[in-house]
Formats: structure tokens, sequence, C-alpha cells
């Protein structure tokens, strides 16, 4: 299981939930991970999970909206740990209630494009002029199911959000293809993260997962396995991509 075993991996937004898993999946498969965000007590908790089970891991904390303190952060990887290989930019989140347009905050507007389309667009930003000189790399987005239809319902913010998340990837993949980097995007459906099994009523999961032909919502570690599938040198043919990790569901 050392597929990554040279590799140093960085998963934004690594704290708890999806990013967490997608740390420790990389973990378990041989990369050095970094663990990042703004929670020190949290961050360090997945560090030393991963550390007990035998994995390299760092921790590493940043506000993925301030490029300065990306550029800190990136210097801080690459004095302890060395260069990023795989970027995994996760952070990210839904920062103002859904509710018609013309009644959404600007203030929650401008929250949710900045903590997700910004935050990815500084990360990158950051990260990759390195991955150019070395002429490697793999950069994974994490965009939403949101992001890919319309919905009367929808969190229009972050809905808006993530779909310019994809488009991001997908011109970062023709721009960056010829320095030998990858970019692909993961758009997953709703996650039983430990908030939403926390926050959505158990009556309400069921007729979230009735909708997929498989019959139940999914798991962080469902991400996981995406994201290191989009990572291995098995999708070495593979950029541009939005991956859909939905249960079927349309």
């Amino acid at each position: 299981m050392g597929e990554f075993s040279n590799r140093v991996a960085l998963v934004t937004g690594s704290s708890r939930g999806i990013g967490a898993a997608i740390a420790r999946s990389f973990a378990e498969h041989g990369a050095t991970v970094v663990v990042h965000g703004r929670d020190e007590t949290a961050i360090g908790e997945v560090r030393n999970a991963i550390q007990g089970a035998g994995g390299r891991a760092l921790s590493v904390l940043g506000d993925v909206t301030s490029f300065a303190q990306i550029e800190s952060m990136r210097q801080e990887i690459e004095d302890n740990v060395g260069p990023v290989d795989v970027l995994v930019a996760n952070a990210g989140g839904s920062f103002t209630p859904p509710a018609p347009l013309e009644e959404i905050p600007e203030d929650g507007w401008r929250a949710s494009v900045d903590g997700n389309l910004t935050a990815t667009f500084l990360t990158i930003k950051s990260f990759l002029p390195g991955m150019k000189e070395r002429r490697r790399g793999n950069i994974i987005t994490i965009s939403s199911a949101a992001g890919r239809r319309p919905h009367p319902r929808s969190p229009i913010p972050y809905a808006a959000a993530k779909a310019g998340v994809q488009l991001l990837t997908q011109d970062l993949a023709a721009q960056a293809g010829p320095y030998g980097i990858r970019a692909n995007c993961i758009a997953p459906e709703t996650i039983l993260t430990e908030r939403n099994q926390a926050w959505i009523p158990a009556a309400q999961q069921d007729v979230l997962a009735g909708v997929h032909p498989l019959q139940r919502l999914g798991t962080p570690e469902d991400v996981a396995q995406a994201a290191l599938f989009l990572a291995s040198d098995e999708s070495s043919w593979i950029t541009g991509v939005v991956l859909d990790v939905a249960g079927g569901a349309d």
C-alpha cells in the first residue's frame, strides 16, 4: 500500500469531514500528508491519528483566503517535508443560508465565493509555479453536486462558487498539461460527514438516500477513494474531468 510513498500530499481543510478522510487515505497509501486547517487542536488530532497508525504527517495552520498566509504555509511545508506533489484543494463550505436570490446578503455572497472559489484559486496560484518548474504535479479540487444542477432551494452563492471551481479546474488542466501537471475536480452529492450526521434529521437522511440507486448517502471515504484514483498512476491520462461522486443520482 505504498503507491504514494515518495510523494507529499497537501489536503486543505482536512481537520474534519471529507478533508480528513482524504488525508487519512493518502497516508494509508504511503504519502507524507500535510493536514491543514484553522483550528490547531482539530488538525493536531488528525495528524496524531495518522502518525499513531504508522503514517507520516505534518500539520499547518493558515487562512486560504489570504495569499500571504498560503505562501507562508507553502514555505513551511517545503522546509519540513519537501515540495507538494499532490494538492487537494478541499477547503470550503456554504457560508450563508439558502434563500431567494434577492434576499441573499452581500456579505453572505462574498463569504461563500471567497471561501470556495477564491480560496481554491489562491491555493493553486501558490503551489502551481513549483509544480511547473519540476514539470510534475497533481491537483484535485472539490466542487459539489450543487454546482452541477439548478434547484429552487439551492444555496446560490455556494453553488455558483462551486460551479466556478469546476471551470477553473478545466482551464487549469488545459494550461498546465504541457508541464506534466494533471488537474481534476470531484463533485460530491450530500455526504454523511460528522456535521451532516448531526444536522440532518434521520428521517431526512432516509429521504435523501432514496434518490440514489444505491439507496444510501455517500461517506467521506467514498470521496477519498475518488481522490486516490485521480492522484494515482492508474489515471495518468485523465485530466480536466469533473467526477460526480453521487451514488447514481441525477
